[in-house]
């Protein structure tokens, strides 16, 4: 069984960074240009390590599966990103970020981590600020703040509803600056499949070019996954399309373990569900909760006009109306964390409430904001996000309220990663939403773009110095060796059995099946049974996929099936690990809710006696069940509480 060590710093929790950068070894520049570095993925982790990287000195390959690293899903966050910068002199500092951070993730995050993420927050907005980003800027010129779930200060830095494009813009440039220099190479339209293990340590990845379908093999003295999270299990979820888990799945089957996989956040203001061929969700961002108001009608009976377009919801008195998170959590109202807020949305609708023709929506209206600030000044705010719903929907949100329902967004679990972002395999190191390090059992809003960019520009530059000055007299790798021919073959087998089954269901089909299942039995509620229920009938859809699924075409073209039958064949598997993982933790925490486990009021009911872990799974061999490796959480600064956000 493998040991887990977080390697956090001993010492007071503020001073913990500082001691450690100071301890740990350095790479001179003259040595950094003998060392290469895979990075896997250009998202903002992705592309700010890789520039980073490149700028200290090292030779980095950076990989992305688009036609160019700026089509990366981290343009999908569009409301903003965290800092502690106090611009609004209300009160915010580094340990407020940190202690929001860690009770919205309902205290389910190892300390030290979260607290470095709320110190180094403050200098990505000094170097995005450096780099171009228009973030939005008050009458003075200051730059301005709004307000986000989960907290009670304006902390929030955002360019219109467009801040995730923004900032990743702002590391695609500094990404091609280093291209430009020579010091990255990119490689777009390459897939990682596996990862070449050379005596215990990572050297390199093999391939696929999806544009010619060639197998190729890169060989590097580190290897670094920024390849997001694995939402798209569930098949309709917030996430583009080609957003996967299978190169931090292809690292597990390697030997790195696997972190707390069931803890999957519903992000609760989403257009809903609309047809049964939809391919995915689209998300509305939660800055807009910021001035839109949730609500259902308080009457039944105004439900069903509403459902049969008998009234329009602008209609329905103002009396008559429930602001159910304003009345249910009077200190936080619309502005509390995700989980909580699609709870009781699920709540609402479960109780008939529901404002759509299926019953599965709620009312976000900004009505009362137009009233108070006119209607230019939430065109200068959200105007983007208005027209993208209006012209999803057909439905003008400055005359009627926006619907909403709950879906999945973002997963908090991911590669088990230390202190310094590596995983249990050394030189393989992880980041971004591909690790479980920072959010615990809930994201924060605004935290994924942080995170992303705190790792990639503040945390790793630094940490992978530390193991890559003991390989600075290890020879450029080779990938003529044993184990890449070995991963190289099995990557081919498995291609060669996928195009070879000729069944007779489609890839999108055998994946709507497993979405279905997760959803159903490991969404937003799950039970004993449920899990249970699930772990069999994946198990079942897993061996149908194998016997019965149609790849047309060949693998030496671009062939999207292709590309889809892979990354289900990883999601088949990494969902019964979401399964057994929700099964095995006993209690409510989070994004994680099981029923059996809640207060008197609906609430996660977490059991701090016996799960202040974090649970860490090890890959025992196909067809085998993991097992199960616990990382204790010590909190020495916070103490552990209820979650309380009505007062």
């Amino acid at each position: 069984m493998v040991k887990l060590e977080s390697k956090a710093p001993q010492g007071p929790l503020a001073d913990k960074w500082s001691k450690h950068k100071a301890e740990i070894k350095v790479v001179s520049p003259a040595n950094k240009r003998k060392l290469d570095i895979i990075v896997v993925g250009t998202g903002l982790g992705g592309a700010s390590a890789a520039a980073s990287l490149g700028e200290l000195g090292y030779n980095v390959k950076v990989f992305c599966i688009s036609d160019s690293p700026r089509r990366a899903h981290s343009i999908a966050a569009q409301g903003g990103i965290n800092a502690a910068k106090n611009y609004q002199n209300d009160n915010d500092s580094v340990y407020r970020l940190f202690y929001d951070t860690i009770k919205g993730g309902d205290y389910r995050a190892r300390e030290a981590n979260v607290y470095r993420l709320a110190e180094v927050s403050n200098h990505i907005i000094d170097q995005c600020v450096a780099q171009g980003v228009p973030f939005a800027r008050d009458y003075g010129g200051l730059l301005d703040n709004r307000s986000f779930g989960g907290a009670q200060v304006s902390r929030t830095f955002y360019a219109r509803g467009q801040t995730g494009q923004q900032l990743l813009l702002g590391a695609y440039a500094a990404l091609n600056r280093q291209i430009a220099k020579g010091s990255v190479k990119s490689y777009p339209r390459h897939e990682m499949l596996d990862l070449v293990i050379v005596d215990g340590k990572a050297r390199g990845i093999i391939t696929r070019n999806v544009v010619t379908g060639e197998i190729e093999r890169f060989g590097a003295h580190a290897v670094v996954i920024a390849t997001g999270g694995y939402g798209n299990v569930f098949f309709l979820s917030t996430n583009a399309m080609n957003s996967n888990g299978s190169a931090a799945w292809q690292c597990y089957k390697k030997g790195a373990v696997f972190a707390n996989p069931c803890f999957t956040q519903i992000h609760p203001t989403c257009i809903p569900v609309h047809g049964t061929q939809q391919s995915k969700l689209t998300l509305m961002s939660e800055s807009l909760r910021n001035d839109g108001r949730i609500w259902v009608p308080k009457k039944k009976e105004d439900v069903e006009k509403i459902r049969t377009k008998k009234l329009k919801p602008s209609q329905i008195p103002e009396e008559d109306r429930d602001y159910y998170l304003e009345r249910r959590y009077p200190a936080f109202g619309n502005l509390v964390p995700r989980d909580v807020a699609s709870r009781a949305a699920k709540e609402r609708c479960d109780a008939g409430f529901g404002v759509n023709e299926t019953g599965l929506a709620v009312f976000l209206d900004f009505s009362t904001a137009i009233n108070r600030l006119g209607e230019q000044t939430i065109r200068e705010r959200y105007g983007n996000l208005f027209q993208m719903y209006e012209k999803i929907t057909d439905v003008n949100p400055y005359k009627e309220p926006m619907t909403i329902y709950p879906a999945v967004h973002y997963t908090m679990g991911g590669i088990w990663v230390d202190y310094n972002l590596m995983t249990t395999i050394p030189g393989l190191y992880a980041i971004g939403e591909a690790n479980f390090s920072d959010h615990g059992a809930n994201r924060l809003g605004a935290s994924a773009l942080m995170q992303g960019l705190a790792d990639g520009y503040f945390v790793l530059p630094y940490t992978i110095g530390d193991y890559l000055s003991h390989e600075i007299q290890t020879p450029k790798i080779k990938t003529d060796l044993p184990e890449f021919e070995v991963a190289e073959k099995g990557v081919r087998e498995k291609i060669a059995k996928l195009l070879s089954i000729q069944g007779k269901e489609t890839v999108d089909d055998l994946h709507k099946k497993l979405g279905h299942i997760m959803w159903e039995n490991v969404g937003m509620a799950r039970s004993k049974e449920s899990l249970e229920k699930a772990i069999v009938e994946i198990q079942a859809l897993r061996k149908s996929f194998w016997a019965n699924v149609r790849v047309p075409g060949t693998d030496k073209e671009f062939n999207q099936e292709l590309e889809k039958a892979v990354r289900l064949a990883d999601f088949l598997e990494l969902g019964e690990l979401m399964a057994r993982d929700a099964l095995n933790r006993n209690e409510s925490c989070g994004g994680h809710f099981r029923v059996e486990y809640q207060t008197p009021e609906g609430e996660a009911l977490r059991d701090d006696e016996h799960y202040v872990y974090v649970a860490a799974w090890e890959y025992t061999g196909k067809d085998k069940e993991p097992e199960l490796v616990k990382e204790p959480l010590a909190f020495e600064t916070v103490h552990l509480a209820q979650r309380n956000y009505k007062d």
